[in-house]
């Protein structure tokens, strides 16, 4: 491996205090094939420097199990076997590097050269051009939904009248007309229900690097599933862990631990009625500080945010401008205002502005009358589509047509811009150009909830009107520790010094030198000053300094730029921006879906994926959604493209380029930091 600097979570000892949640070791400890290369490695090097390593030794496979996390390495998970080559590190770190993560969690790379920064090029293009499959794939997919709707119209023409008990909750009985016989029941039961195995798959432990799938068969048609009992682990592609932070062990994890200590699991009411702690208006003002806005609030659920802010913000006599791609939860909560909604084309800023002169010009319905107020509502980067909204476009016609922008940033904060910010981060404009920005905690901070940030008098306007305060439970502080530590090892914590000269400038002037002498450029809104964390949170010093977390934005960058290339190189038809670590694989057909869930499960190396069919896609765009996350190693995309490239030769999926114009698999991986940087 070529010679490069030191990854920021190596070299770090994990700390050995005692974890409530560790599991009590045995006085002997029982031969496994890693003590014992462990062992013949830390022979062989005082062999040779005759002295002991400080560190851990060349070429040993113990480096992947650190003092805090040997026990359940290597008894829960039975690592020593490493059959399915997910336990252990493809490449064997040198004498000099000692992570500080579990393998299995947080995958091990040291290579510098795989690392990228997340920001928008001048000049580049944010229009999504969808490639058409050729007219036999199209074909093939009309007439295979048509032979399933066919098929399953006669199985309940003749089920019910040869098996009636079957169908009673479809049909009127005793006065009461059928609750669920619309279409939507007929696709769940005669077209989901095929290759329900592919859904709801139940999993177990850490949804970090890899996953264990606890197994099951169905003896009955995807009608039941029964566990077999057996776990099999598998490199997961699936979960929204964009930044790593779904770890059991590490800083964030023990800060958890210490906040179950001290203030239990629940809060056991709302924000308004008893349920509000000193960790809520910690993790708002950190919220808001990590934005860049005057005040921030924050639910205990990301869909509820949306549903519950939106009545709170619009209402009879507004105007609700939504993109055609926007989430249920936008959608939801857009009708449940009572405000007029008009929807433009995905992107399209000639298409919104014209949109935008027309209901200007014409008023409010029947009266004519002008509108209370426009609020334009966007997704910073589409959950399903992996594309970026137009931020910069957006920001030209609101300062010319003067309506709110609504930024859901619930897939794009953490996962985007050189500081993890979003969107605004990534285009390099001022965030308060936003009138509201709302996202989760869910995706990139390994926690639960949501927030909406904006000036001072909408936040209190929404803490009062908005249902959240009154009727939603007050997010729990575990949830809200998780939330304040990942963020802050994001930010990084501010040196707790302060200069002699009190003036403005001096202090202006020493922050900024603090921050360059972190390598961090001073932009605002900058670290976190230790007051505004909880006095007894204590971060080891890779997260408390930025280090990790800026490694860590580093890598989902590179790791989303690689899949994402690569899988284009192939020749597959994919969705979305270069840059999201949300990487649609179009598969059309729905038998295609199916197959290729299972056939990445059963490799050697199982990868578990999510397919996606209607209604969260329309009918005959079925695909594959990627989801990466910054655990992933390059190893690991790799394999990920090896399947990819196996598996869509035998099911025809590779139509996005002619076959002169292909990359081998062997030249893609050869290629990858070239292809990366494109």
């Amino acid at each position: 491996m070529p010679a490069s600097s030191p990854s920021p979570m190596a070299l770090n000892i994990v700390s050995s205090a005692p974890s409530m949640f560790s599991k009590r070791k045995s006085s002997a400890s029982p031969p496994s094939a890693a003590s014992y290369l462990s062992a013949l490695s830390q022979a062989d090097a005082r062999a040779r420097n005759s002295r002991t390593p400080i560190a851990t030794p060349p070429l040993s496979t113990s480096s992947s199990i650190t003092s805090s996390s040997e026990d359940t390495v290597l008894h829960e998970y039975e690592l020593d076997n490493n059959a399915d080559g997910l336990s252990l590190p493809a490449r064997p770190p040198t004498s000099e590097q000692f992570f500080t993560t579990v393998h299995t969690e947080f995958g091990h790379c040291a290579n510098q050269k795989y690392r990228l920064i997340s920001k928008h090029s001048p000049g580049e293009s944010l229009k999504n051009v969808e490639q058409d499959p050729p007219y036999y794939i199209l074909l093939s997919t009309y007439i295979s939904y048509l032979i399933l709707i066919v098929i399953g119209h006669i199985r309940d023409f003749v089920g019910k009248r040869i098996n009636p008990k079957y169908y009673t909750h479809l049909v009127p009985r005793n006065g009461y007309a059928p609750l669920n016989s619309d279409f939507d029941s007929f696709y769940t039961r005669r077209l989901k229900k095929r290759m329900d195995d592919c859904f709801s798959q139940p999993v177990t432990g850490v949804a970090g690097r890899t996953i264990l799938l606890l197994d099951r068969i169905s003896p009955d048609y995807n009608h039941t599933h029964i566990l077999t009992g057996t776990r099999t682990r598998a490199l997961n592609i699936s979960s929204y862990n964009y930044l790593g932070f779904a770890q059991a062990r590490g800083g964030c994890a023990d800060a958890v631990e210490e906040s179950i200590r001290r203030y239990g699991v629940s809060t056991c009411g709302s924000r308004l009625q008893g349920g509000s702690v000193d960790l809520h208006t910690t993790a708002e003002a950190l919220v808001a500080q990590f934005f860049g806005m005057e005040d921030a609030l924050i639910s205990s659920m990301g869909f509820a945010t949306n549903s519950a802010i939106i009545p709170a913000l619009v209402g009879k006599g507004c105007l609700v401008i939504s993109d055609e791609l926007n989430h249920a939860s936008i959608r939801f909560g857009a009708r449940l205002s009572g405000a007029h909604v008009r929807v433009f084309k995905h992107n399209d800023m000639e298409s919104l502005e014209a949109l935008l002169r027309e209901v200007i010009s014409q008023g409010q319905p029947k009266t004519h009358r002008p509108w209370k107020k426009i609020l334009l509502i966007v997704e910073g980067l589409l959950s399903m589509e992996g594309t970026l909204c137009n931020l910069p476009g957006l920001l030209r016609l609101k300062e010319r047509y003067k309506f709110y922008l609504y930024v859901d940033e619930a897939h794009s904060i953490g996962a985007l811009g050189p500081h993890g910010r979003g969107v605004a981060d990534y285009f390099g404009v001022d965030s308060r150009g936003i009138d509201i920005l709302m996202g989760t905690f869910t995706k990139s901070f390994g926690a639960a909830g949501g927030y909406i940030a904006g000036n001072k008098t909408l936040i209190d306007h929404l803490r009062v009107h908005g249902h959240l305060g009154t009727y939603a439970e007050a997010m729990t502080p575990p949830v809200l520790t998780q939330i304040i530590a990942s963020m802050a090892s994001i930010m990084g914590i501010a040196i707790p010094n302060t200069p002699v000269d009190n003036s403005p400038a001096a202090i202006m002037q020493y922050q900024q030198q603090q921050l360059e002498l972190r390598g961090v450029s001073p932009v605002h809104p900058g670290p976190a000053p230790p007051s505004a964390l909880p006095h007894w949170l204590t971060l080891p010093t890779p997260l408390s300094s930025g280090a990790e977390g800026r490694e860590r934005l580093r890598r989902l960058a590179f790791n989303s730029r690689y899949l994402h290339r690569g899988l284009k190189k192939l020749g597959f038809i994919t969705y979305g921006h270069h840059s999201s670590p949300i990487v649609p694989l179009l598969l059309f057909n729905p038998g295609k879906m199916c197959m290729f869930h299972r056939m990445m499960k059963d490799r050697q190396t199982p990868i578990i994926v999510v397919v996606v069919a209607y209604p969260a896609t329309p009918l005959v765009t079925s695909r594959v959604r990627f989801c990466v996350s910054a655990a992933h190693t390059k190893e690991d995309i790799d394999l990920v493209l090896k399947a990819c490239d196996e598996i869509g030769d035998v099911l025809d999926l590779k139509h996005g380029l002619s076959k002169r114009e292909r990359w081998s698999i062997e030249k893609v991986i050869e290629n990858a930091v070239e292809l990366a940087s494109l």
